[in-house]
């Protein structure tokens, strides 16, 4: 297996018209980008409408040596599977702020155009979020039953069936990233999730090791035990910073702020063990791409993003095809 290409998720580079965006990506060292459907970067409608926008995106892409080979949906998926929320309003169009059914809608509908797109672009990954209705059950006080829970996961199940219908026709799949705040948000509501998706293989995992290791969970062993189930991966760091008087919940205290327990760190200032992720990601055989989903708000994007490229090739290391002890033998 030779070095997995190095893609830049471009969620948090979506005020950037693309063409400046590809220009900047090239620049700082990436192969490719896993491409946000909103913001400035891609206009799904136009996508859609207009027989000469995916033939200028492919080429702007070209143009800068660049590939891509995921689109990222993740505030549009989360509009589809979450409790009514005024917070949406951040996400959907300006119109539909304050109707919560409406706002619902624009999400399955939008998520079904992006595997339209996505296939039209020659595209088979879309990473994104599910949104949860019991994520405010998280801490079970007021008590919550059992019932309340499984509900939820059926919920999901319901509203995300027709959109996966639509994946499955354009030969696209959904990678959700576990990540707090959807219906699977760690280690054992993964499971629980795929099991209800398991005859859907359109449905899997992208990884993100920054939202496990802050939790205790051990990345490694997240991607080994799914690992039939992961279909993108995210190369993202947290360190945690527990100080006596910090804690894990974030004390609704914002991203960056030192007195948090943990924070996102750009790639290699934090915990997470990359070289055994590498090692489980060559035993897998997985060779996609390895996205920079690059959050850190003590750091300048850019020398942060461009540091982070040159990091992960620094730590793809290829699996060796010979038993290290072979050449010391007679024959």
């Amino acid at each position: 297996m030779g070095k997995r290409p190095v893609t830049l998720c471009t969620c948090q580079w979506a005020d950037l018209p693309l063409d400046e965006l590809c220009a900047l990506a090239e620049k700082m060292g990436y192969d490719g980008l896993e491409i946000a459907c909103w913001g400035s970067n891609l206009d799904l409608d136009r996508a859609l409408e207009d027989e000469s926008y995916i033939p200028w995106v492919q080429e702007t892409l070209k143009k800068h040596n660049l590939i891509c080979k995921a689109l990222a949906t993740h505030i549009i998926g989360q509009c589809v599977g979450d409790a009514p929320d005024p917070r949406l309003n951040n996400f959907a169009p300006a119109a539909l702020a304050d109707q919560p059914d409406a706002i619902r809608q624009w999400g399955i509908d939008t998520m079904k155009k992006a595997a339209v797109v996505a296939n039209k672009m020659g595209v088979k990954i879309i990473t994104g979020f599910t949104g949860s209705p019991i994520w405010k059950y998280l801490y079970s006080f007021p008590q919550t039953t059992e019932e309340m829970i499984e509900d939820g996961y059926n919920r999901i199940v319901e509203l995300w069936t027709p959109i996966l219908n639509e994946f499955k026709k354009n030969d696209v799949k959904f990678a959700l990233e576990v990540h707090p705040g959807e219906i699977a948000f760690d280690y054992y509501s993964t499971k629980r999730l795929l099991e209800k998706f398991s005859d859907r293989l359109e449905f899997g995992i992208n990884f993100d090791p920054s939202h496990l290791i802050w939790q205790g969970i051990k990345p490694h062993l997240f991607l080994s035990d799914f690992r039939d189930r992961i279909y993108h991966v995210h190369m993202k760091d947290a360190a945690v910073t527990l100080d006596g008087r910090s804690g894990l919940l974030g004390s609704h205290i914002d991203f960056g702020d030192l007195r948090r327990g943990w924070n996102f760190r750009s790639l290699g200032h934090g915990d997470v063990n990359f070289e055994e992720i590498i090692r489980v990601l060559n035993d897998m055989g997985y060779d996609g791409p390895l996205s920079v989903e690059w959050e850190d708000s003590g750091m300048d994007r850019i020398d942060g993003a461009t540091e982070a490229a040159a990091f992960v090739r620094k730590v793809d290391f290829k699996k060796s095809d010979i038993k290290f002890d072979d050449a010391i033998s007679n024959g």
